[in-house]
């Protein structure tokens, strides 16, 4: 059974949520997206299934809304807003993005709906939180990650070009995420004797506490990191980590060998290859191989032996891409315990056999149509809390009369 069932969730359609209503759906939870009766705009968002438009197309709304049942509710209608008192006053969780004053001055504040229903967990997220006037101003997910810091990370060695965006609405999701996180600890608190509360997320905010070392370098040493190229952005430059294997792709190497075995694996791949003759520095990864006791990479630059260890290690890496295509580098570095990633294109990140083993391809049944279309798998693996799409997204209004009968 799945960890969220029997939980209720009443979600207002936005982009900015949408994401957060699908993780607890996925997980099992009865998630309820309630829409305007046009529509959520999201339903206009392409690209379409054989690219027709059409409001019930939509690939992109089709993927943040599994799992869930749909109704449509004009929040402007005194009719329609009792409709949707009465869905929250059984549910256990209010999932929404208004602005400011909105759901105050319709009476759905968390301080009207908790005198009728005390164990509501009412998650707003916004741009910069509910208290916050600035959050009624116009933004996109771009600008919510660029004034929250992380696009300031992100980009190439050349600073005469501008930052790199993240795609795929990174913002609203990693907000979406401290949503998720705060709903499990609230229904924590809740189960053990706690009432409800409300949850009061800024996008910003999450995109602030995830800038990796940004923030928090400037707070502590008001140091500056700087963008690089496919490697953590830092205050003093680093090695680059990018290399070109013999079939022409590329990969990326994070860290090289920092520990004995890690040297001793890389030497070995290197014989076996049948290239030690031709890498003189050979000799200092046997160096680090026999090494004793913590290799301390404080000490490169100053000292010459560690320096000198930790450059071969680099050097190997080099070597051995570029007599193996792109796919072997990077599984050979796997079985050597190396951190380093493939290049890969989106198409093909989706067909490689690690992800596809540990079910990044969902086929979802979508009748209307009848046919099966592929969706991305869950965004994470925790096996005592199963996950699955239950179904396609909701239709327009499709689940009006289920839940309203003659109302």
């Amino acid at each position: 059974m799945s960890v969220l069932a029997g939980v209720r969730v009443i979600e207002l359609a936005s982009e900015r949520v949408a994401f957060a209503g699908k993780l607890l759906a996925d997980m099992g939870a009865d998630v309820i997206l309630v829409e305007p009766p046009a529509g959520d705009a999201a339903r206009h968002y392409p690209p379409f299934v054989d690219d027709v438009p059409g409001p019930e197309r939509s690939l992109h709304f089709w993927h943040y809304n599994t799992s869930k049942r749909g109704v449509t509710l004009d929040l402007s209608d005194s009719a329609d807003q009792a409709r949707l008192r009465r869905l929250l006053a059984d549910a256990d969780v209010f999932l929404e993005s208004q602005p400011t004053t909105r759901l105050a001055a319709l009476g759905l504040d968390y301080t009207d709906l908790a005198s009728a229903n005390p164990g509501l967990v009412h998650v707003a997220v916004t741009p910069y939180g509910r208290q916050r006037p600035e959050s009624d101003l116009p933004e996109t997910d771009l600008t919510l990650m660029a004034a929250g810091g992380p696009v300031w990370s992100c980009g190439y060695d050349d600073h005469s070009l501008p930052p790199v965006r993240g795609w795929g609405f990174q913002a609203y999701h990693t907000a979406c995420h401290y949503a998720v996180m705060s709903v499990f600890t609230a229904l924590l608190y809740r189960q053990r004797g706690g009432g409800g509360q409300f949850i009061d997320v800024s996008v910003a905010a999450a995109c602030n506490v995830t800038t990796e070392g940004a923030s928090y370098g400037w707070l502590v040493a008001e140091a500056t990191l700087q963008r690089q190229t496919g490697r953590h952005a830092s205050v003093t430059p680093t090695g680059e980590t990018q290399m070109r294997c013999a079939d022409g792709r590329w990969v990326n190497t994070g860290v090289p060998p920092r520990f004995p075995e890690e040297f001793a694996r890389l030497l070995a791949w290197i014989r076996k290859l049948d290239l030690e003759a031709s890498f003189p520095e050979a000799v200092f990864l046997e160096m680090g191989a026999d090494w004793e006791g913590p290799f301390d990479l404080s000490l490169i630059g100053s000292d010459d032996t560690v320096t000198a260890i930790f450059g071969a290690g680099r050097e190997g890496l080099k070597l051995v891409a570029q007599r193996v295509s792109a796919q072997e580098f990077f599984e050979g570095c796997q079985h050597a315990g190396l951190a380093v990633g493939v290049i890969n294109s989106p198409e093909e990140a989706l067909e490689d056999p690690h992800f596809r083993a540990r079910g990044m391809q969902v086929p979802v049944h979508h009748e209307a149509l009848d046919r099966t279309i592929m969706y991305p798998g869950a965004p994470f693996s925790l096996p005592l809390a199963p996950w699955r799409i239950a179904r396609r997204a909701p239709y327009l209004g499709e689940h009006n009369a289920e839940l309203f009968g003659d109302d």
